[in-house]
């Protein structure tokens, strides 16, 4: 189904601090913003992070109020956050008044309501927090009922402007309380009846994202509505769908049959949406089969057996597990022969094979991987370089191991070994073939 030909209307977040653009804070605002705003049927052009400076931020308002203009079919928005505090490096304010080439004059009801809000702290105001007061001539003031930075709303190029402060808390409660309810007002005022933007991912392991593409097909075509695009973060590969629609029913239907074709086309590398994670769907799939799993690890030194333990319940599939990184470990608490290791080495696949088997039998599970790696970044060698992984695993089917070749940072090799066994598990719990999984190479035969 192809997109609406008019453009919903546009929108452009500023972040604003030196800490953000160093990346000493994490914004999480932006986010946060952005997926109220398409709530409401408004699309964000861009996000931008601007440094404590005026001029950057003053060019950075007239050029959103512009875009945003242009774009939306002259119905534009700018949600500033950030630089409002009451030190001399918050000039959002006064950039601002830059932007609107105007002048700042005290707003006494605010002043009121900052040397109030320190009253009731017992506190003495500081002369700096009366600049918080300074008010933009044309622009209003916007209360603030959690902190005491008053936000600010105004107009240029016909786009309005509101600037709230950069306190996640304080930013929520304005967004809440006076931003939302101004666009609904606005929208109402104007007969405006917004589309429906709706938005999820699926979540993916063990395929790369050039295949995932290249399975997903027309799926991915950009005048397609709903919209599908591919992110990897983390290691996983996450299918992002859009669905813009004026009935926020059809909004639903496209949405849930562009997500069924996607399972269809990737298969079970597909483990969850949104927020679900690789570890909370393998306890998942253990808890519908009623199989329990304990875990033996080397390389990953323990964070297989964290990531099972994050996810609330797992206790009731997950045994517990053995960290045996030294190889006396290997064989006093695993069994694992002492002339296997000599024979083939610590990374190996008899080794990895030892190690599961040894964990099953001694925990009475049913189900036991292990891990035994290079994850380097030194210890590599020709035949088992940096990124060489081996994977046990051990059922009353049979004990077997996998080969994974990894790259990255050690902290990546191991991240990237978790996840493979978790995949790994997830896939034997519900009856998938462990060759789906690009990642890990089986190994020829049962050891």
């Amino acid at each position: 189904m192809p997109m609406p030909d008019q453009p919903p209307p546009a929108a452009v977040l500023l972040s604003i601090g030196d800490e953000l653009v160093l990346g000493q804070t994490v914004d999480t605002n932006t986010a946060w913003l952005a997926e109220r705003l398409a709530q409401l049927g408004l699309m964000c052009l861009r996000h931008e992070t601007v440094a404590d400076d005026r001029d950057l931020i003053a060019d950075a308002f007239r050029r959103a109020a512009r875009d945003t203009s242009e774009h939306g079919d002259g119905h534009g928005l700018v949600i500033a956050s950030g630089g409002l505090g009451p030190t001399a490096d918050d000039l959002t304010r006064f950039a601002l008044a830059d932007a609107l080439d105007v002048d700042l004059t005290l707003h006494d009801e605010s002043l009121a309501h900052i040397e109030s809000f320190f009253a009731r702290l017992g506190r003495p105001m500081s002369d700096g927090n009366r600049a918080q007061a300074l008010c933009p001539d044309g622009a209003a003031m916007i209360r603030n009922e959690a902190g005491t930075a008053p936000g600010i709303r105004a107009v240029l190029h016909d786009t309005p402007i509101y600037v709230t402060p950069g306190v996640p808390r304080e930013m929520k409660w304005m967004f809440d309380h006076a931003v939302e309810p101004a666009l609904r007002d606005a929208a109402t005022a104007a007969g405006q009846t917004p589309d429906t933007i709706l938005t999820t991912k699926v979540n993916t392991f063990g395929l790369g994202e050039s295949d995932a593409a290249d399975r997903l097909g027309g799926l991915m075509a950009r005048d397609r509505n709903p919209t599908v695009g591919t992110t990897v973060a983390n290691g996983l590969c996450s299918i992002r769908v859009r669905a813009r629609f004026a009935d926020p029913r059809q909004a639903d239907r496209e949405t849930q049959a562009t997500v069924a074709q996607i399972h269809e086309r990737l298969g079970p590398v597909c483990f969850g949406r949104d927020d679900d994670t690789l570890q909370a769907a393998t306890v998942e799939a253990l808890k519908t089969k009623g199989l329990t799993l304990t875990t033996a690890e080397s390389c990953t030194g323990g964070l297989l057996g964290a990531m099972l333990t994050d996810v609330p319940g797992s206790s009731s599939v997950y045994t517990g597990g053995w960290v045996t990184y030294a190889n006396a470990m290997k064989t006093e608490r695993l069994g694992v022969p002492s002339e296997t290791i000599e024979a083939h080495g610590a990374v190996s696949e008899p080794v990895a094979v030892a190690m599961a088997r040894g964990a099953r039998e001694k925990a009475h599970a049913d189900l036991a991987v292990s891990l035994t790696g290079v994850a380097g970044p030194d210890g590599g060698t020709a035949d088992k370089p940096v990124g060489t992984v081996w994977i046990g695993f051990a059922s009353a089917h049979g004990d077997r191991a996998f080969l994974a070749k990894l790259r990255g940072t050690r902290q990546t090799i191991r991240d990237r070994a978790a996840k493979c066994a978790l995949q790994l598990v997830r896939f034997h719990a519900l009856g998938h073939d462990p060759a789906d999984i690009q990642w890990i190479t089986p190994a020829a035969a049962t050891v």
